[in-house]
């Protein structure tokens, strides 16, 4: 579909770049923890209204936090050369045709709170901060990762507030479980630029760990897993849910594979192989509710 509109339409494909429509991983990889905290939240049973807007909403904050990243990084990308194709780096859009896209992703962002209850609107502030922040922080920290996975993990409290109107230690258990996660895969992708972003002085935590960064992704894997295992502990989840954690550790075994050698293509097929952990992890959370 994507290579029609380019064809088709060649004037609305640098703004399609612009909010990665094309390459839908990065939303993926906050939807699937967003539908976890649905379904805890809604003891299996969320509401129909709150699977929909967070669906849109997963996907409009995504594409409003890759404009603003591009934004930031645009006297950046085009000395990197995985991401200097990208329309701000070639020129195709201007600095102001981002800010403008900005604005409109969030103000249609900020519609859907009108659907949802003070708690998730209070709440929504947060994605709003740390979305916007996380591009400006690879300036001053080695630690972007780590703001990135506050960004990624906040749809979990916003989630359990809409269907709960509340914020539980369940919730923010979740919360710590996806920003570990988040941490690790966002390392394997800053793995494949680490070589061009400390030419341009940008900062990441591949270039913080250098030789030790497969042991501190593992490492950080395994937290993840354990964080889930004792939420799943603490909400007495059948072994579903466990089984579904195994899959996600054999595919964290995969990835320690793949990275092995820190090839930046493979590197980058580890992150991406991060969707299927997502929905592996809902899958036993879905059979788990099935089943009870």
């Amino acid at each position: 579909m994507f290579a029609w509109i380019e064809t088709r339409f060649p004037a609305l494909w640098p703004w399609i770049q612009l909010m990665r429509l094309e390459r839908p991983i990065g939303a993926l990889l906050v939807f699937w923890p967003t539908l976890w905290a649905l379904w805890i939240a809604g003891n299996g049973s969320p509401s129909l209204k709150n699977i929909l807007v967070f669906t849109a909403g997963v996907w409009l904050m995504r594409a409003a936090g890759c404009v603003i990243n591009d934004y930031a990084d645009r006297k950046w990308d085009g000395a990197v050369a995985r991401t200097c194709q990208r329309p701000l780096a070639t020129g195709a859009l201007r600095g102001r045709d981002a800010l403008a896209l900005f604005a409109v992703l969030i103000a249609l962002s900020a519609s859907l709170l009108l659907l949802l209850n003070p708690l998730t609107f209070w709440l929504s502030f947060g994605a709003v901060g740390l979305a916007t922040l996380y591009p400006f922080t690879k300036r001053f920290t080695h630690l972007p990762q780590l703001f990135l996975g506050a960004a990624f993990a906040w749809s979990i409290p916003m989630a359990f507030a809409a269907e709960t109107n509340s914020v539980p230690a369940a919730a923010w258990l979740l919360f710590v479980a996806k920003l570990l996660w988040t941490v690790a895969f966002d390392t394997e992708y800053a793995i494949c630029d680490r070589e061009d972003d400390l030419k341009v002085g940008i900062k990441s935590t591949a270039i913080l760990f250098g030789d030790a960064d497969r042991l501190i992704i593992g490492l950080l894997q395994a937290l993840a897993l354990v964080a889930l295992a004792l939420l799943g502990r603490a909400l007495a989840f059948d072994w579903p849910w466990y089984l579904g954690l195994a899959v996600s550790a054999a595919l964290f075994v995969y990835q320690q594979w793949l990275i092995r050698d820190r090839d930046p293509a493979l590197c980058l097929k580890a992150f991406l192989n991060n969707q299927w952990v997502g929905a592996a992890i809902f899958a036993g959370l879905w059979l788990h509710y099935l089943l009870a």
